[in-house]
């Protein structure tokens, strides 16, 4: 990508909020982020002489410059790529779905790394500064921004970028893939058709979303699909779904729609199917009753390092809002069917393991393994105790 001349930018900027800076709308603030023809022709206005390939290139750089990551933009839009790292101006990381690796994209200094961050967190409607060093927020095109600048980050300035993509990929194609094996299938269609409540979990980065996105493919097309994320990455293969997403507050500490309010809003709006892309708060209690409450065939995502894990981060998410142990317990158990747990090994993502929810006594929520599979290239799936009975009740349909 083209480096922009400070000077032309300055320009670029001073025009565009002139002419009223037609395109889209950031989410956050209600402001406009400029579209590339706004952007062409402010370049155009500069009085510079360019060709039409020349122009092209100048006007991804600038709008990079403008709105987007400057010069981390090519790696966000390198197909694969989930993360881009900065830990100083000669030190970035990017991972293309196989684990960390240096890049060759360098900054010019310390000052750059940090101006940088404070730029993109101002795109984002977020202030980062020496009296607000920490910013957590999403750039217009949904990538997550978490940057630290002095004195939390010594070295200057840091800057964590986590690239958002729609999960469209079919169950089929995940098969192909690896990610799930062949012998599962028809057991993964029939829990989906069977109306199951499924948790699909994980760690960062396993696909869980990808997973979550092929099994709501998979739903009867005559049934509406509510979704509720932080940032839109569900784009199912169905022809009827409502996508709602958060609204973080603006610099003003107003506007703000959380996921509970989502979760909450969406029982009034004639679900079929509720859809959580993300349980990591005080909105698991509002899932819970949701499933407890006739919404059948509902699905969400928790981070969990294993599946015995689940009850423990259930318990800390509910603990968030209030709920007791035995109620997490209670509720759980009654409104979740399958876990559906994910591993990434050797940055190959599958789905590992296959586990059923129940309570092992009063107040003590389980979440026991019925199979697992060590993944692509290894030996088959391999069915534990309880496998047949999970197999009779939500088999193929």
């Amino acid at each position: 990508m083209s480096s922009v001349d400070p000077a032309l930018l300055d320009g670029v900027r001073a025009r565009l909020g002139a002419a009223g800076t037609p395109g889209t709308a950031d989410p956050l603030g209600g402001r406009v982020q400029p579209d590339d023809a706004a952007v062409a022709d402010a370049l155009r206005a500069s009085g510079r002489v360019l060709g039409s390939d020349a122009l092209v290139d100048l006007t991804r750089a600038a709008r990079a410059e403008l709105t987007g990551a400057g010069p981390l933009q090519p790696l966000l839009e390198e197909p694969g790529v989930t993360d881009v790292l900065v830990n100083g101006p000669d030190d970035v990381w990017v991972d293309r779905g196989d684990g960390l690796r240096r890049s060759d994209v360098r900054l010019a200094d310390a000052t750059a790394v940090r101006s940088l961050a404070v730029r993109m967190a101002a795109v984002a409607g977020a202030r980062l500064d020496d009296a607000s060093p920490v910013v957590d927020a999403r750039l217009p095109d949904g990538t997550r921004l978490h940057a630290a600048v002095e004195p939390v980050a010594p070295a200057g300035a840091v800057i964590a970028l986590r690239v958002l993509r729609q999960a469209v990929l079919d169950l089929p194609a995940l098969t192909a893939r690896g990610a799930v094996p062949l012998a599962w299938e028809p057991l993964l269609a029939g829990l989906v058709r069977g109306r199951a409540n499924l948790l699909v979990t994980g760690g960062t980065g396993t696909g869980k979303t990808t997973l979550l996105a092929a099994l709501l493919g998979l739903v009867p097309p005559d049934e509406r699909l509510l979704t509720v994320e932080e940032a839109r990455e569900l784009a199912p293969l169905h022809p009827h779904v409502v996508a709602l997403a958060a609204r973080r507050p603006n610099v003003e500490g107003v506007g703000e729609v959380t996921l509970t309010d989502l979760v909450r809003g969406a029982l009034r709006m004639r679900p079929d199917r509720i859809v959580l892309g993300e349980c990591r708060g005080a909105e698991v209690r509002e899932l819970l009753l949701a499933l407890n409450t006739g919404h059948d065939g509902g699905m969400a995502t928790v981070h969990a390092n294993a599946a015995e894990h689940v009850p423990a981060r259930l318990e800390a998410l509910a603990a968030l809002a209030g709920m007791p142990r035995a109620a997490v317990a209670a509720q759980a158990a009654a409104a979740l069917d399958v876990v559906l747990h994910l591993r990434r090994r050797g940055g190959v993502r599958h789905l590992g393991e296959v586990a059923v929810v129940r309570l092992a006594r009063p107040g003590e929520l389980e979440v026991r393994p019925v199979a697992a599979w060590a993944g692509p290239g290894g030996d088959d799936p391999v069915p534990g105790p309880g496998f047949d009975a999970l197999l009779e009740r939500w088999g193929p349909c």
